[in-house]
């Protein structure tokens, strides 16, 4: 069964403090269109630059997940894209007035109750998920970090943390199903351990670190100068280590918390793949440098798939329309008419053939001695594709011609030779409005990838 995208049904807003710079920052969640994805905007610069949340724009992992594009930067972006991927939700657009969102109480729980006051709702469009088929892994060999993904029925994750304390010791936790993010997860808050609150403050790092959003394990003796520097830095006038070597600002939610949160952390951190991933995450000492890495090299293995993904077609079964019948619809006749038949057709996709031969008029031309299938009439043939899309919307294609109005990220991949069969496929990226039509075009040969295109085109009556 196919599942729908979803958004939020209207924008919704969150003020707090930012953690690097302990300024208040407001942020805004709002709806996005299908295929969006998730994106962060600055409205504190100059047109309002966007930054898409996607791993090949991570550039450090300091303290937290930093995005940057064109000289912009989105810091610690995990925790808001955390909760949007535990609501099931795939497009959103989250604009902030500084360079990282309100850090809140240190987990996702904030964004979570936001999302859910704003309401989820379903799209016109079909979740792309991408299936584990094989063990995937990637590992850090300074730190030991690794993580694995492997093939599971749904997203699931487990987290195994040891950070060689003995007040940490070793946790685990796991997330069977990703409807179980609000209440296993979401709460879980960030974590840190004493000596490097010490450096940070040591370095005026923590702004908006007060004690209320970080759990803070106290992991080395708590000397006298130390504990004026957190009573003044946090504001209170009396600081203590529980019996559990945590600070006594506040309380665990689970006594596994920081292996929880480490999960929090690689379901934001993965979210940018910019796909939903069916599969199961082993991830043993997490780390957002760990978790990124994995992220991009996951992202190049789905682009790769996606790319060499060539559909399967059986052609010898009797075509959907044969010559005749597409020279019903369309306009053109040969030799300019590229589309010897159409397999499949549906109101928002279509699968046609072209077969190649030695006597193409093009071919006397065209590298004679060396004939290769000119790149501009392999878009034509995909356009003429998309045409018998279009023009099967109107009930007399006859007294209609289609017209391009523009292409954009065309890509040849492979030379289309002699002898190749052609197979193109041309998906609606948007529904048919005014005769407009806007599509996604693949041409397949050999069992690879030989071009791709944007397309829009238009019907007009003739005249």
């Amino acid at each position: 069964m196919s599942k729908k995208q979803k958004t939020i049904q209207k924008e919704i807003s969150l003020s707090g403090v930012g953690l690097h710079t302990g300024n208040t920052v407001n942020m805004v969640l709002k709806p996005a269109p299908a295929n969006h994805g998730f994106a962060f905007s600055r409205v504190d610069l100059e047109g309002n630059p966007t930054i898409e949340a996607r791993a090949e724009y991570v550039v450090n992992t300091q303290r937290g997940t930093n995005l940057e594009k064109n000289g912009v930067q989105v810091q610690t972006s995990e925790h808001v894209l955390a909760a949007a991927v535990g609501l099931d939700i795939d497009n959103l657009l989250i604009e902030i007035d500084a360079s990282e969102p309100p850090i809140m109480d240190g987990s996702s729980k904030y964004f979570v109750d936001a999302l859910e006051k704003a309401g989820i709702e379903e799209q016109d469009a079909e979740i792309e998920e991408y299936v584990v088929k094989e063990i995937i892994s990637y590992k850090d060999e300074v730190s030991g970090s690794e993580i694995i993904l492997m093939p599971s029925d749904e997203y699931q994750v487990t987290t195994m943390v040891d950070f060689g304390t003995k007040i940490l010791g070793t946790q685990n936790a796991t997330l069977n199903k990703i409807s179980d993010f609000k209440k296993e997860i979401a709460n879980a808050r960030t974590f840190s351990f004493l000596h490097e609150i010490e450096m940070l403050l040591e370095n005026d790092l923590i702004k908006g670190g007060d004690l209320n959003n970080a759990i803070v394990y106290v992991d080395k003796e708590l000397s006298e100068s130390t504990m004026q520097k957190l009573k003044k830095a946090f504001n209170k006038e009396d600081i203590s280590v529980k019996p559990n070597g945590i600070l006594d600002n506040l309380t665990l939610h689970w006594a596994n918390e920081a292996a929880r949160h480490k999960l929090l952390d690689v379901i934001g951190d993965l979210a940018l793949t910019g796909t939903r991933i069916r599969g199961k995450v082993i991830a043993n000492k997490p780390g957002h440098m760990v978790n990124t890495n994995f992220a991009k090299k996951l992202a190049k293995i789905i682009k790769a798939e996606k790319r060499n993904n060539v559909p399967q077609y059986d052609l010898h079964q009797p075509p959907l329309l044969d010559i005749h019948q597409i020279m019903d619809i369309l306009p053109h006749r040969p030799p300019f008419l590229l589309v010897d038949r159409i397999i499949e057709l549906s109101d928002k996709h279509v699968v046609g053939l072209k077969n190649v031969t030695m006597n193409e008029n093009f071919f006397v031309g065209h590298f004679p001695g060396a004939p290769v299938m000119p790149g501009v009439l392999q878009v034509e043939a995909m356009a003429q594709c998309g045409g018998i899309l279009v023009l099967s919307t109107v009930p007399d294609p006859e007294n209609y011609l289609t017209y391009f109005m523009k292409m954009d990220n065309v890509k040849f991949k492979q030379k289309v030779l002699p002898g190749d069969t052609l197979i193109f496929k041309a998906e609606l990226i948007t529904p048919i409005r005014r005769g407009i039509c806007h599509m996604q075009a693949y041409a397949y040969a050999n069992g690879k990838l030989v071009a791709e295109a944007e397309l829009m085109a238009q019907i007009a009556k003739k005249k």
